[in-house]
């Protein structure tokens, strides 16, 4: 078991409902965790391989991947394994191992938050 510490992106309101770990960056100042979430979240997205790997992910059909479907980005197979790591850690990525390979998903849930973030806040009433 790994000691890496998950900073959620989410967290749940309802069955369907999700509520995202920060506002709209037009919205207000982040708090310190707030910050330090989107951060983790930019950091782990903002190398060309893992943006590569979790475009992958998400757009492929089912909303999930083998590993062996994506790993064509110009790395080896252990930096691809060391990426994907990376986008688990920052709480981006699911996997789940069947046999003798590891699939990857993106919750919805995770894209719908990183959509709300970066969408203008409403203009108060």
């Amino acid at each position: 078991m790994s000691n890496t510490r998950v900073l959620p992106l989410l967290e749940p309101v309802g069955a369907e409902a999700v509520a995202p770990c920060c506002p709209p960056l037009t919205e207000r100042p982040f708090t310190a965790e707030e910050a330090e979430t989107a951060a983790r979240m930019f950091k782990a997205l903002g190398d060309p391989v893992r943006l590569r790997l979790f475009s992958a992910v998400a757009s492929h059909e089912g909303g999930e991947a083998c590993v062996c479907d994506i790993s064509d980005v110009g790395v080896s197979q252990p930096t691809v394994s060391h990426h994907l790591k990376k986008l688990k850690d920052a709480g981006l990525l699911t996997s789940e191992r069947r046999g003798t390979w590891v699939y990857y998903r993106v919750e919805p849930s995770v894209l719908a938050a990183m959509g709300r973030l970066l969408t203008i806040a409403p203009a108060a009433s």
